[in-house]
Formats: C-alpha cells, structure tokens, sequence
C-alpha cells in the first residue's frame, strides 16, 4: 500500500462535499449514533462507483453524455429535494433524542447521495489504475483492496465529522435561531452542491 495512495485518498475522503454535509447533519441533528449510520450509508453508496470502475462500466459514463447526463440530474434533483426537505422538515434539523427517521432511512439517504454521483464513477476509474502495475497477474484483487481501504478510511474521516458534530449539538439545544440559520446553511449547502454538479463535465 502506497503512501501515495494513502495520502491522496485522505484528502479526497476529508474535502467537505455532500457526504460531510449529510454526516454532519446528521451528527447535529440527531446525535453520535446518527452520524456513524449516516457514514455507514456513504460509504455503502461508494460500491456501485467502485464495482462500475473494476468492471469497466465507468468507460461508458466517460464516453456517453447521455448516460453520464442521466446519471447526473438526477443527482441534481435528489440534492434539491435534500434541500427542500430540510427546509420544509422542521423536525429535520432540530435537536432531538428521538428524532423520526429510522436507521434504514438515514442509510437510504446516504447511500442515494453517492449513488447518484456520477463523478465518483469517474475518479474510480481514473484513480485506481495509477496504483495497480499493469504487469500485476491479479490486477482486479489489487484494485479490490485499494477501494476497500479507501471505503474504510471514507467510514473513518465521516464517522469522525458526525461525531465532532453530535459533540456540539448540545450547545445549541436552547438556541431556535441558531437551529432555523443551520437549516438554510445546510439547505443553501445541499442547492450550491447540486449546481456545481449540473454544472460538471465529463
């Protein structure tokens, strides 16, 4: 395992993008345990991207625009309905123990933001192959690895966010202003994301 290798996946993992933003919301609003089902589900929603680069499928999302479009909006629109539904949801970020959504909905969720990513499809299938030797006799078990670990240390870096997240929320428990301003932050966050994503290229 390259050091390269590590390095570069840590920054890429640690950049804030949607799944910091969902796990940190999830810390906020509905504490520890929420933001490690929350990375839980992020992570999940890496497989489809890893699976599609290893066996070759990325190759069609890099050069059909019409798969990579379809693929894109609708992460477009699935970001926007995060928005909307955070905006509408009172109880979506306020700071509760018994907050409504179950484990399996907050893994839906996770999952779905990265699913629905087509530029995670791309990076797999660029990133991957500079660290597997082409003279390698077992090429697809070192790529297997290599996303392995880079799924363990997404779990890792997001479980970290939502748990430094759920740390503070108490010090906003009394505070309705600060929770309506978090709720457009992260709304306004889930719209600006959705934009830079239909603005993407191949």
């Amino acid at each position: 395992m390259s050091a390269e290798f590590l390095l570069t996946s840590l920054v890429v993992v640690a950049t804030p993008g949607t799944g910091v933003l969902y796990t940190l919301a999830a810390g906020l609003t509905r504490g520890a345990r929420a933001s490690v089902v929350a990375a839980l589900g992020c992570t999940l929603g890496i497989v489809p991207h890893m699976a599609a680069a290893i066996t070759g499928v990325a190759a069609l999302l890099h050069t059909s625009a019409v798969a990579f479009g379809v693929l894109k909006y609708l992460g477009v629109v699935y970001l926007l309905y995060m928005a909307w539904s955070t905006l509408r949801d009172k109880g979506a970020l306020s700071v509760q123990e018994n907050a409504p959504r179950s484990a399996r909905q907050v893994i839906v969720s996770g999952v779905l933001i990265n699913i629905l990513n087509p530029k995670l499809t791309i990076f797999f299938f660029a990133f991957l192959p500079q660290f597997v030797s082409p003279a390698e006799s077992n090429g697809v078990a070192r790529m297997l690895l290599l996303s392995a670990v880079f799924m363990a240390m997404t779990f890792v870096v997001f479980a970290v966010y939502g748990v430094f997240a759920a740390a503070v929320r108490d010090q906003i428990v009394s505070r309705p202003k600060v929770i309506a301003w978090m709720r457009r932050i992260f709304a306004g966050s889930f719209v600006a994301l959705g934009a830079r994503l239909a603005f993407t290229r191949q």
